[in-house]
């Protein structure tokens, strides 16, 4: 099989972050739950990966750094826990379900919500996002990156004018995180969410999100926590305050062993390698009769995500082609981002998207040329 639908989930992961998860399963207790040596050394590759997702993320100190399940639920308790009626929420077309919905949810309980609508190219406008400012206005909430079209978001610039006009500002890191370099402090991020299965090439089940240090966010749960056992209240202290429960330890040992090896083999290495398989799919397919691309080519730093149609074909039709008769792995349909099917006028259709690792290869990238060529021109 040839593996294209990295933006979902990289499937390959590198060996040291797969024997991490083994060695995890055989010999890992419950941090916090325990003083025998099993419980200890899970605290201590628990403590060993917040430090360094502290340090890859340029944050000031590693109790900032939070363990979750996912994106999803980093979003989750970053909407639900900063958010009150009255207040004034800025998003944007491009977003995933995972910001949409919980916005959706907190404008039923009485926060109002603004979306800056995308032209066709999936581009928003900052000056109309800053137009959108009320002051009422507590967050603005938006995406590093589209998982539809590739298109890459300079959150530094969005962080600039929120700390100016003393707004929130969270960001929704799932398709950036490992792959392009994120500094928390110098892009003026309070809340930074991401995930551990696609750039950051760990398992799946494990993500998390940074909080500024200061920042009270409410907990989306609550329950066991290893310490304060007899107050009838959850603790305060980060990061206990939004961790309850017991942690995925398994995952966050392979997440620990997947960030020394973005560290060891080069962020920007990895980047360049999956931006130059994209390039060379999209100069080979662009071209095509009756392709439609979506997204800003203009250029090529960019998610490594080429998205696109065949004439009228439905999209579900075209991936099930891919795979069944090439041995391709793609992702059709609406890909969770309704607002931005419809900027894009695919509501109907879908779309097929390929996304790349650098674990591909440059033959494999070929084949997929060949292989939208010949379904194209059938």
């Amino acid at each position: 099989m040839i593996y294209m639908d990295n933006a979902a989930t990289t499937m390959h992961k590198p060996q040291a972050v797969i024997d991490a998860v083994v060695r995890a399963m055989s010999s890992m207790g419950n941090a916090g739950r325990g003083a025998n040596e099993a419980s200890l050394s899970a605290s201590r590759v628990i403590y060993d990966t917040r430090d360094k997702l502290c340090r890859f993320f340029g944050a000031e100190d590693p109790r900032q750094i939070v363990f979750t399940n996912n994106s999803t639920e980093s979003l989750n308790i970053a909407v639900k826990g900063l958010l009150d009626p009255g207040d004034h929420v800025i998003t944007t077309m491009l977003e995933h379900n995972s910001v949409l919905r919980p916005l959706y949810e907190m404008e039923k309980r009485g926060v109002k919500l603004t979306i800056i609508e995308s032209n066709k190219e999936g581009i928003f406008s900052l000056k109309e996002m800053e137009e959108a400012i009320l002051p009422e206005t507590k967050m603005i909430i938006c995406t590093n990156g589209s998982n539809l079209t590739g298109n890459y978001i300079d959150i530094e610039k969005v962080g600039e004018m929120a700390h100016t006009h003393g707004l929130l500002f969270v960001v929704d890191a799932s398709q950036t995180a490992g792959v392009f370099p994120i500094d928390v402090q110098r892009m003026h991020i309070d809340v930074l969410c991401f995930t551990g299965h696609k750039g950051l090439l760990g398992p799946q089940g494990v993500g998390g999100m940074y909080v500024k240090k200061g920042l009270s966010v409410r907990p989306l749960k609550s329950g066991g926590s290893g310490v304060q056992t007899y107050s009838r209240t959850h603790p305060e202290e980060m990061p206990t305050a939004l961790e309850a429960g017991t942690l995925n330890g398994h995952g966050i040992a392979g997440l620990g062993a997947a960030i020394d090896y973005i560290n060891e083999v080069g962020m920007d290495t990895i980047r360049e390698k999956e931006q130059g398989f994209m390039r060379k799919f999209y100069e080979g397919v662009k071209d095509i009769p009756g392709i439609k691309i979506y997204g800003d080519f203009t250029t090529f730093d960019r998610c490594a995500i080429v998205t696109l149609n065949i004439g009228d074909y439905d999209s579900s039709e075209v991936s099930d082609e891919l795979l069944t008769e090439y041995g391709i792995s793609t992702r059709p349909g609406g890909h969770c981002a309704p607002l931005m099917h419809k900027a894009l006028g695919t509501v109907e259709q879908g779309a097929v998207r390929f996304s790349f690792s650098h674990y591909n290869t440059e033959e494999e990238v070929d084949t997929a040329i060949r292989a939208v060529r010949e379904l194209a021109l059938d």
